[in-house]
């Protein structure tokens, strides 16, 4: 068995995930013959088989990209043989993508295939007018791009850089089927994105350990499986919580579970369930034994990765079928509710009036958030019983500090401001405020690259981990340039005018991608600013603590010219998104609002920076003086008794003859 696993998996995974294909199309209707202009049975059939070859040679691409840069050795064969195993999916997903697009073209225009220019010039209209076909163009030929590099780049930093282009292919994705035009869109294509992602890390990472199965032997595979479990667990929890929170946006209430379209998820829901036990048996029980040398569990190990590529395979199936099924909330239904203007702008219904309550009341949870700050929560605890466990000592307070900012920055991003941040600027402020200036101080006081460094194990083989791309990160000279004290001021406060007098303010508004660079732009500026004042992780230069407090209040006197600009401004910033809400309101009362609260909130944050800068100066000089009291300790005074003789000596030189 163990020597035909390399054949039998990937077989299984792909027959599997044809029968469950047709299977589900024959029970969801998804290639049920058109009423009005039907393409055919290869048009109806060909986008949901072409689509379901994207997201498997999605998977193979990202997943192998990911083991190498995380669980492999650039210094053995198996690091080029899972870049090869890259190129190879990424060509299936760039010929698949092609596919897709054409028969995309040919189930929603109804137009016949031929060869002729006529046919030829509508399909490129198609795929460069279109939103769909453009969706499709990208997705294409941003996967010939990463084929070409998969074979191009060998370098492990720059091939992080791959993998986010490999993993940008999937944004158009996301954008595409049920998550567009209904209520609820941010979820929807958050949900989807998150889903897509971390299922093509957790199917193709697996797939390329079947494929590298002879070249890691019996020594090297239980490491590069244990680094592997790790990352398929995330990808596990995240899989299970983003498809939840799709389906629950697509099927509505309970009572529509039994649709075709629901029980479609149920079957999903099963497959992945299979696959948490999988999982679960593979760290709990076989890996460990294989560690230890017990070669026959192997036989039992292979059988149930094959068993496990099944079970993908069902769920690959499953998901190419849901992705041509009517839906139970049809998302002209949602479409329709739109009836006053916030609605036709924004696609979500008006929420309640912002009573001061419903700041505290009212949530929009944003998925991609949770997940960051659950998951820096645990991993940062989880640190810090390490260290304990050793016996190092971690101050109770930057547990505190760090657990905090996560909190607040989980409130900011799910709770009532980012309910009413897309309607009122004041909201859109307030999350500005907290995200750049409230958080980075509860976070940067945490040391969270200190604690990375100490509780995180070395490795010694030639691959990098955690420690070795945080470390890597850290020191490498784009990360210095903007972590000089200077540039990062420049950044804090020159972002501010950028943004909100540059077309970016629009972007974010318009696109959920923008909305979530904002929140990640306003973070880090933020962090590397108070980093720069009060932090306690490494950093090339530190400026001295008299220059930190000029430092602080030069930004912040810019900062609060900034607030008074937006104040005293007669002019409506994005007139026809804030000023075309219809809450029955002024626009540009609540636009003064939010200039207040630009120039208010910022002096919370500045006053305790300050004290904390103050502080450290206070804790920096007593140190050095007891410093000095131990050396003169040691050396008897040797220092000042030397500089006493050499003041003896210039008076007896300069005493008169």
């Amino acid at each position: 068995m163990p020597r035909s696993v390399r054949v039998l998996g990937p077989a299984a995974l792909i027959a599997v995930a044809l029968a469950a294909t047709f299977a589900g199309l024959a029970y969801g209707g998804g290639a049920a013959e058109q009423l009005i202009q039907d393409p055919g049975p290869i048009a109806r059939y060909g986008v949901p088989i072409a689509k379901l070859f994207v997201n498997l040679g999605a998977a193979g691409m990202i997943g192998a990209l990911v083991l190498a840069v995380w669980a492999l050795s650039p210094k053995r064969r198996e690091f080029d043989l899972a870049l090869d195993v890259a190129a190879a999916s990424a060509a299936v997903m760039t010929v698949a993508s092609a596919a897709t697009g054409l028969f995309t073209f040919l189930l929603v225009t109804g137009v016949p295939f031929d060869l002729s220019d006529a046919f030829g010039q509508k399909l490129g209209q198609f795929v460069t007018t279109i939103e769909l076909g453009q969706a499709w163009l990208t997705t294409t030929l941003v996967a010939a791009a990463v084929t070409v590099l998969c074979f191009a780049v060998r370098n492990h930093t720059a091939l992080v850089f791959v993998t986010v282009l490999a993993v940008a292919s999937l944004v158009p994705l996301a954008q595409q089927g049920h998550a567009a035009g209904a209520a609820g869109h941010a979820a929807a294509v958050t949900g989807l994105g998150l889903h897509l992602v971390f299922a093509s890390v957790w199917l193709g990472g697996l797939v390329t350990i079947v494929l590298l199965k002879g070249e890691l032997g019996a020594k090297r595979l239980p490491v590069v499986l244990a680094r592997y479990s790790t990352v398929a667990l995330i990808s596990f929890i995240v899989v299970a919580l983003s498809g939840y929170a799709s389906a629950a946006l697509r099927i509505g209430d309970w009572d529509q579970l039994f649709t075709p379209y629901g029980m479609l998820v149920v079957v999903k829901v099963v497959a992945l369930i299979a696959l948490g036990l999988f999982g679960a048996a593979q760290r709990r029980f076989l890996i460990g034994r294989m560690s230890r040398g017990d070669g026959s569990r192997a036989g039992s190990f292979w059988w149930l990765v094959v068993a496990e590529l099944a079970f993908m395979g069902l769920a690959s199936g499953a998901a190419a079928a849901l992705a041509r099924t009517a839906t139970p909330v049809s998302e002209e239904q949602a479409g329709s509710l739109a009836r006053t203007p916030a609605e036709i702008l924004t696609g979500e219904p008006l929420p309640p009036w912002p009573e001061w309550t419903r700041y505290f009341t009212e949530w929009n949870p944003d998925l991609i958030w949770l997940l960051v700050c659950g998951f820096g929560i645990f991993f940062y605890i989880a640190g810090v019983r390490r260290l304990r466990k050793r016996g190092d000592r971690w101050p109770i307070y930057r547990t505190v500090l760090w657990v905090s900012g996560l909190l607040l920055l989980v409130y900011i991003t799910n709770g009532g401001v980012n309910v009413y941040e897309q309607y009122l600027f004041s909201a859109h402020m307030l999350a500005h405020m907290v995200l750049t200036m409230a958080v980075p101080v509860l976070l940067v006081p945490g040391a969270p690259v200190t604690l990375a460094a100490r509780a995180i194990r070395a490795r010694k083989d030639g691959s990098r981990g955690g420690r070795e791309w945080i470390l890597i990160g850290v020191h490498s000279r784009f990360a210095g340039f903007i972590a000089n004290p200077i540039v990062a001021a420049l950044l804090f406060v020159g972002s501010l005018w950028v943004f909100y007098y540059s077309p970016l303010f629009r972007w974010t508004m318009l696109d959920h991608i923008g909305h979530e660079w904002m929140i990640v732009h306003f973070l880090i500026t933020g962090y590397l600013f108070v980093q720069s004042l009060i932090g306690i992780d490494p950093v090339p230069y530190r400026l001295p603590y008299p220059f930190r407090l000029l430092l602080l209040l030069g930004t912040m006197a810019f900062h609060a010219f900034f607030g008074l600009t937006i104040m005293s401004s007669t002019g409506l910033l994005l007139a026809d998104w804030y000023g075309a809400m219809g809450w029955g309101t002024l626009a540009l009362e609540d636009q003064v609002l939010g200039g207040g609260i630009a120039w208010s909130i910022g002096e919370i944050p500045t006053v305790a920076l300050a004290i904390t800068v103050a502080v450290q100066w206070a804790r920096s000089d007593e140190k050095e003086s007891k410093r000095r009291d131990r050396h003169a300790d040691r050396t008897g005074d040797a220092e000042l008794e030397a500089y006493n003789a050499q003041l003896a000596a210039i008076a007896e030189h300069d005493r008169p003859q």
